[in-house]
Formats: structure tokens, sequence, C-alpha cells
């Protein structure tokens, strides 16, 4: 069995502002880096007993850097660094039979803890209609790959996104948003071991299938500001439908999820 592993750092017990989870934070951020390796360590162990031969751990979080490779389990191999052509979902392909979300954040305009979709640029994200966060978008593309998401952490607004979005998947629930900067969260220790065993009893399960992504994908983008939407537009194919609000259209959802992706990195420069 291979299994993958994408791991956020919003989603990780405990986080409740940016300074835990940027560089600039000094020993805050490297306490929570720390943190945040040992969750993936316990996602690893909980493959492991379930018999996996073949564990991939993508960093998917800021500048893809932030995973402790010396502390990782080594039966496990890491991608880190930036820019990847996949973003949190670097490496996957059809070879995997199961994905697993750690540490994931709610998407923006929702009450999650740090919430906010790919960048705080971005103020609304729909995938033909329907509001997505990296949740969403990430899991429609493990669908592409024919690989189902089986397992998700985070806070319990991230955790009925997931519900609502994939199912009878597995949840670990972190912490309780209470804020855009508070929660009332499980001790480390905790989280640890209810994702190790949570991780197993997901990948014994045969039930659970692929997120299929639709066969034609519309992209829609309301960003903070008009010239962030300026900036987005001239992304080659892409639509701006008003002040704020560029849209992508595309027949492959794996061109419109890096069409995304690239619309939002232009528009970044342009704060």
């Amino acid at each position: 069995m291979r299994v993958y592993i994408s791991a956020d750092m919003e989603g990780i017990a405990g986080v409740i502002t940016w300074e835990q989870v940027e560089e600039t934070g000094g020993e805050e951020y490297n306490r929570f880096r720390r943190l945040m390796t040992d969750e993936v360590n316990a996602a690893v162990k909980g493959a492991l007993d379930a018999g996996a031969e073949t564990i991939v751990v993508n960093d998917g979080h800021g500048k893809m850097k932030n995973i402790l490779i010396e502390s990782l389990n080594p039966k496990a191999q890491l991608i880190n660094g930036a820019p990847k052509k996949l973003g949190m979902l670097e490496g996957i392909n059809r070879g995997f039979n199961a994905a697993c979300f750690i540490g994931y954040h709610a998407r923006a305009g929702s009450s999650g803890v740090l919430a906010h979709t790919i960048n705080d640029i971005v103020r609304r994200l729909q995938v033909n209609g329907k509001d997505m966060g990296e949740l969403g978008l990430n899991a429609l593309l493990a669908g592409y790959f024919g690989v189902p998401v089986v397992f998700v952490s985070g806070d319990q607004v991230l955790g009925n996104e997931a519900k609502k979005l994939l199912g009878d998947v597995e949840i670990v629930i972190a912490k309780e948003a209470l804020g855009y900067h508070m929660a009332r969260s499980l001790s480390p220790k905790q989280v640890r071991k209810k994702i190790m065993q949570g991780f197993t009893r997901s990948l014994r399960r045969k039930n659970l299938k692929p997120l299929v992504p639709p066969t034609k994908t519309t992209i829609t983008i309301e960003f903070n500001s008009p010239i962030q939407a300026a900036a987005a537009n001239i992304f080659p194919g892409s639509q701006r439908i008003d002040a704020f609000t560029v849209t992508f259209t595309c027949n492959d959802y794996l061109k419109a999820y890096q069409g995304v992706r690239s619309m939002i990195y232009i528009a970044d420069n342009w704060r």
C-alpha cells in the first residue's frame, strides 16, 4: 500500500496566530514546526500500523520547508521546498492508494482559525458555483489521479467542510475554533494519538472512493482589491466579470488547478 500525506500548519493543535506559522515568528514558529512534525509522524505511524509500504509526505505550508526532516520518521519520504507545480499535492500520482490531509484549515470567509484559501488576498473562491477552500481544491486534485482522501485533521469548521464534501471520511478535530485568532485546543499528545489511531482505521476501510472532479471546471476568484483582480486577469484564458472577480474555465481539472494557483500568485504581487 502506498500512502500520500499532505501537511499544512494552521490546523495543527494550539495554532491560533500567524506568528506561530511564519518564519518571522522566531521561536514561536520553531515551536510549532516541531508540533507540525509530530502530527505528521503520528500519521506516518498510523499508516505503518495499517500496513503501508511506501509513505510520501509533502510539506504544503507557506514556503513548504517547515517539517524537520531529522525528526521525521525515517520510513517516510519528504517533499519540501517551493514553488511546486502541484502545490500542496506535489508528487501525487495514480500509484497511491490513499491520501491524508494533516493540519488543514477552513476556507476563506468561514469562521475557522486563520481561515483563508491559498492566500489572504482571496476573499472567496468557488468551483462551479460552490464555495471551496484548499481542502476541496486538493481533494478534487487527488480524485483527478484516482486517489481517495480518507483522513483529515484540523478545527471543527474544517471538519464540517470535509463532511459536506467527502462524506463519511475519518476526521480528527484538533481544536474548536472560537474566532479567527482563538480556539479551544486538545493537548498535542491527545491529538497525535487520535491521528495515529484514526488514520490506521481509515486505511483499513474499503468503501471510500475518490472525489471525482467535474469534466468542465469554472474557477471563480473574488479578490480583496480591484488591482489584484486586474493582475490575475493577465493569466491567459481568464475573464474579469467585475472589479474584484476573475473566472477561469477549463475542461481539464489539473489545468484548472494550476490556473487558479497561477492567478493568485500573479495577483499577490499587487497588495
